[in-house]
């Protein structure tokens, strides 16, 4: 039997995120929060291996006890086991952080797993970085932004696309590999499967001390990102009024504006500019 470890994200339903910018830490507890879409990617993946193979689906959180929804969510979906990890010491983790809070909790509680799978990045800040954090400290190999697995006994093939190349890589079980969202579409969540999920599962939670984790072990191997400020930028958006032949018109503005319109379009306009004067 195939031991996955899904690892899952709740992230913010806002556009405007309730920063508190004291400490440079977004608000979760003031916000409404979903699963992080690439997650569900992820969790797709796991349970499309769990229909082919024998397989247990375990799906991990870290989080404010809001987080909870999304495994029960998961477990809606089809995932075996869920746990919660949630202390107010680990408020604030920067992705250093949460790798190493992760990894505690899959070496307590998952310690025969044979794949690990998370989304690419998140809604919310988009690093990318705790899957391949995550591996590392599991001392893990690892492929990231990985669109379609291929299992043959303890080998696993993985597909991905990066810097516009298709590569195809393989390497042995325990692995780690994050999920892009090019394939595995996330699959709705049914009646039935949402009844049991709160009626009958249960969810593990665990708090810093049952990981082994103290205030000062924390301080010591903790966040290293050290936010400086923190604000929004508000949107603001002014008429201009162009005047005069149309030739000028059209000229006067790709003068001004060209830079701005080839980077949204990905390309320079200078090119056409002069082919029209010709």
């Amino acid at each position: 039997m195939l031991n996955l470890v899904v690892c899952l994200k709740q992230v913010p339903m806002v556009t405007e995120l309730p920063w508190d910018e004291e400490s440079g830490t977004l608000r979760r507890d003031l916000a409404a929060g979903m699963m992080n879409p690439a997650c569900k990617h992820a969790l797709e993946a796991a349970l499309q291996i769990k229909e082919k193979f024998t397989a247990k689906i375990t799906v991990i959180t870290m989080g404010p006890p809001a987080s909870e929804e999304v495994l029960r969510e998961a477990l809606a979906l089809g995932a075996d086991e869920a746990i919660l990890v949630c202390d107010r010491l680990l408020a604030g983790s920067d992705t250093f952080a949460t790798s190493l809070v992760l990894k505690e909790a899959i070496k307590k509680k998952c310690p025969k797993f044979d794949l690990i799978l998370c989304g690419a990045y998140t809604a919310d800040s988009e690093t990318a970085q705790v899957g391949p954090q995550l591996a590392e400290e599991l001392d893990l190999p690892a492929a990231a932004y990985v669109e379609k697995l291929e299992i043959s006994g303890k080998t696993l093939r993985v597909r991905r696309l990066v810097d516009n190349f298709r590569e195809t890589l393989e390497m042995e079980f325990p692995a780690l590999v994050t999920i892009s969202m090019e394939n595995y579409k996330p699959r709705y969540t049914g009646m039935a499967g949402l009844k049991d999920a709160f009626d009958e599962k249960a969810v593990m939670v665990l708090n810093a001390r049952a990981l082994g984790l103290t205030a000062s072990s924390i301080k010591t191997k903790g966040s290293r990102t050290k936010v400086r400020r923190v604000f929004l930028r508000k949107a603001q958006k002014g008429n201009v009024l162009l005047q005069g032949a149309a030739s000028n018109v059209v000229n006067e503005f790709l003068d001004k504006y060209q830079r701005k319109i080839g980077t949204v379009i990905g390309k320079s306009i200078e090119g056409k500019k002069l082919d029209d004067e010709k």
